[in-house]
This record gives C-alpha cells, sequence and structure tokens, in this order.
C-alpha cells in the first residue's frame, strides 16, 4: 500500500509544473472555476425564510438530503442557487449509459467515434434538462407546503425557483464541460470533490470540539485519524490494482516487410464500477429516513416512520441491505459498461488472442470468466471501506463526512487529477524536446 501511494505522489513533479506554463493556466483556470462554484453555493433562493430553513434542514439531515448537501457543498442547507448541484448531469449521464447497452441506435451511435459521442452528448444534456426540472419543481412544492420557509408562497414562488435551481444546474454543467476541455481533470467530479472537501475542515474541527467537550474519547479520535490514513492508502492500491490479461498479435506481412509479432496486455481493474454502488446504494437506503421526515406522522406509528427506524444508521438491517445493495449495483454496472463480447470481437478483428484461448465466443467466456472473479474483490473493497467508516458513525456520532462514499470520491477523484497533470507534464516535457531537436537541426545546418 504504501509502494502505490509513494508512486502517486511521486507523479507530481512541482518543479516541472513551475516552468509548465499551459499546465499553470489550466490550474489557474480549474481554481477559479471551483471558486465561483463555492460562491454559488451561498447565494440563497429569492423568497426563503433562511432561519425556518436551517431548523426543517436539522430534522431531515439524516436522510439522501444530508447525502445531497455533503455533494453540493452545503448549498442544500442553506438552499443556494446551486442546491441541485451537478447531481441531475450524472443522474443522465448513467442513464444514457445504461440505454446505450439496451437501445441498439444508441450503441450504434456509440460506435461511430467522435460524432455519435457529440450526439450522446447532447442527448445527456436534454435528460439533464427534464431531470432538473422535475427535481426543481418537487424542491419548489416541498418548500412551500413545508411551513414558513417561503415569506410570500405563490405561482411566482414556485416558478422563480424552478428556473432558479435549473439555471444553475446547466450553468454547473457547462462550468463543468468548460474545467474538462480548458482545466484539468473530469470537471463534474472535481464540483463533486470542491462540494465534500470544503466541509471537511468544519467536520474536523466538530469531532475535535466533542472531544474537547469530552463526549468522545482522545483515544477514539486517534483511532480515526489512523483508519482514515489506513482507509486512504488501501483506496490507492485497490484502485491502481489491475488483472492484465496478455494478448498475443501474430507476425504479419506488409508488402515485401515482415514485421515481428507483438504483445500487449488487456487491464481489467478490480473496481470497475468507480463510486456507483456506494452512492445508488446510500440513496436507496435513506429515501425512507427522509419521508419519514417530511411526514406528519410524529408518532412514530406509520409504515414509512417504522422502516426509517429499522433502517436507521448502524442497525444491523441497515448494514445488511447495505453491503447487499454495494455487491448488486458493483455487478450491475460493470456488467453495463464492460462488455467482453464487443472486447472479445476487437481483438479478433485485429488479430489479437490471449494464449490458449480460442478467439471469438470462447475468448469472451473467459473474459467474462476473469471480469467476474475480480469484480467479487472489487465488490469486497467497497463494502468494507463503507462499512467501517459507517460503523464509526453510528457508534461514535462522527461526523457524516468521514463516511466511505465522501473518502472514496476524494481519493479517486485526487488520483485522477494527478494523473491528468502527469500527462500535462509529459506533453510539456515532449514537446520541449521536440524543440531542442529542431533547434539542434538548424545550428548543425
Amino acid at each position: 500500500m504504501a509502494s502505490a501511494a509513494e508512486q502517486l505522489a511521486s507523479n507530481i513533479n512541482f518543479g516541472a509544473i513551475a516552468k509548465a506554463e499551459e499546465l499553470k493556466k489550466r490550474i489557474w483556470f480549474t481554481l477559479g472555476a471551483l471558486i465561483i462554484f463555492r460562491l454559488g453555493t451561498y447565494v440563497p433562493l429569492p423568497g426563503i425564510d433562511t432561519e425556518a430553513l436551517r431548523q426543517s434542514f436539522q430534522q431531515a439531515s439524516g436522510g439522501v438530503l444530508g447525502l445531497f448537501n455533503m455533494f453540493s457543498g452545503g448549498a442544500v442547507e442553506r438552499m443556494a442557487i446551486f442546491a441541485l448541484n451537478i447531481m441531475p448531469y450524472i443522474s443522465a449521464s448513467i442513464i444514457v449509459q445504461l440505454l446505450t447497452s439496451v437501445v441498439p441506435s444508441l450503441e450504434a451511435l456509440k460506435k461511430e467515434g467522435e460524432s455519435g459521442r457529440k450526439v450522446i452528448n447532447q442527448y445527456t444534456r436534454y435528460i439533464t434538462v427534464v431531470l432538473a426540472l422535475f427535481q426543481s419543481w418537487g424542491i419548489a412544492v416541498g418548500l412551500q407546503s413545508s411551513g414558513n420557509i417561503v415569506q410570500e408562497p405563490g405561482p411566482f414562488f414556485l416558478v422563480s425557483t424552478v428556473i432558479t435551481l435549473t439555471g444553475g444546474t446547466l450553468f454547473l454543467m457547462w462550468l463543468g464541460e468548460q474545467i474538462t476541455s480548458r482545466g484539468i481533470g473530469n470537471g463534474s467530479s472535481l464540483i463533486i470533490f470542491a462540494g465534500i472537501v470544503a466541509h471537511l475542515p468544519s467536520a474536523i474541527a466538530g469531532t475535535l470540539e466533542l472531544g474537547r467537550q469530552g463526549a468522545i474519547s482522545t483515544a477514539l479520535i486517534l483511532g480515526v485519524i489512523v483508519m482514515a490514513v489506513a482507509v486512504v492508502f488501501f483506496i490507492v492500491f485497490m484502485e491502481r490494482a489491475q488483472r492484465r490479461l496478455l494478448i498475443n498479435y501474430p507476425k504479419r506481412q506488409v508488402g515485401n516487410r515482415m514485421y515481428e509479432g507483438q504483445t500487449s496486455f488487456l487491464p481489467l481493474k478490480l473496481n470497475t464500477s468507480g463510486v456507483i454502488p456506494p452512492i445508488f446504494a446510500s440513496s436507496l437506503l435513506l429515501l425512507p429516513a427522509t419521508f419519514a421526515s417530511f411526514t406528519a406522522d410524529t408518532s412514530g406509528t406509520g409504515i414509512i416512520s417504522t422502516l426509517a427506524t429499522f433502517l436507521g444508521h448502524g442497525r444491523p438491517a441497515y448494514m445488511a441491505l447495505y453491503a447487499a445493495l454495494i455487491i448488486f449495483f458493483a455487478f450491475f454496472y460493470t456488467a453495463v459498461v464492460f462488455n467482453p463480447q464487443e472486447t472479445a470481437d476487437n481483438l479478433k478483428k485485429h488479430g489479437g488472442f490471449i494464449p490458449g484461448i480460442r478467439p471469438g465466443e470462447r475468448t469472451a467466456e473467459y473474459i467474462d470468466y476473469v471480469l467476474t472473479r475480480i469484480t467479487v474483490i472489487g465488490a469486497a473493497y467497497l463494502t468494507v471501506i463503507c462499512l467501517l467508516p459507517e460503523l464509526l458513525v453510528s457508534y461514535a456520532a462522527l461526523p457524516f463526512y468521514f463516511g466511505g462514499t465522501s473518502l472514496l470520491i476524494v481519493v479517486s477523484v485526487t488520483m485522477d487529477t494527478v494523473a491528468q497533470v502527469h500527462g500535462h507534464l509529459l506533453a510539456h516535457q515532449y514537446e520541449g524536446l521536440v524543440k531542442k531537436s529542431k533547434l539542434k537541426g538548424a545550428r548543425r545546418r
């Protein structure tokens, strides 16, 4: 684990970054865009009583709203213009990705290359608008029916809230695309990353304050720190782990020349599904608590309230269902995003084969065999990462930000960003070598 973390840290050469002007521009652009996002999370919707909203949110923060508030960097509890964050766009991307495996026309577009990708991206934007309109309308109606949160209820508030929240989501979608093209890393992931990291200092300060008051012991705080470091190292190790399948390419003749056979590898990640399974599992399990917080059933005898209590944090039913859902979504999403038959067909088309395995159907079966077994390891890894912090959250009443999902997102996005920076540095060094070789050639002439 330590070697993996050291290798990750060594990818960043700060001296080389200082010399790479293009990379510095991308970094400053990314930082500026994230600052704009953070400023937007403090601009509240018009016509909202912030004090009444704060009191109402405290009652519902244990449900799915707490999860969304974590991703939005506190925009939900302030009901800011970016309260929906970029989640409708993420949901739309997942929906389109699932549909490409079911709808033949979308699958054909996916195979068309860049032109097909642009059409699929346009479909994703359309679905994002629909989801944002639907969700913003639900928020507007919920706010208007929740006591005295809205100062002047009515059609004007509903329309203005829908337009504002949908516009905020579309702006973040555009901002994420700009970060991807003009900055560093995946813009959507960095926006979610910024929302989580923004509240980590306050979560740490709250934990230390609990220790100062004697609510939790110093030994427990030290144990949490050690566990967090160990979890980070474990995530880095597992996210970089791959099962490489040896691929051989036979000798080929082009004209009068005979080219030797080549060898390459087909890398299969242990965690192909990424952070999708924990997010989906958390959202589904937190829905009963969210519905219970908005219902008028205060006696605790209703079906929803009983279900919310039964599925409370730290309870055996919650832990068992959480683990089962993570495993299910890990296998389901891996089956959607990776097609062994398509991979086998591509290998056969280019003359590649796995030693000892017949090309075509046999190769697809072998890849599926290997993928299924490494997905077992990946699902077990996700389950352990998410359940261990969950036990601490329920046992010691630690802040929600110490959850496994948040740690997984933060570490994964950090690794992707470091890889992007390293790629830009390599491109800069290559350009420098090309320029030097041209200068040497010019001097010789």
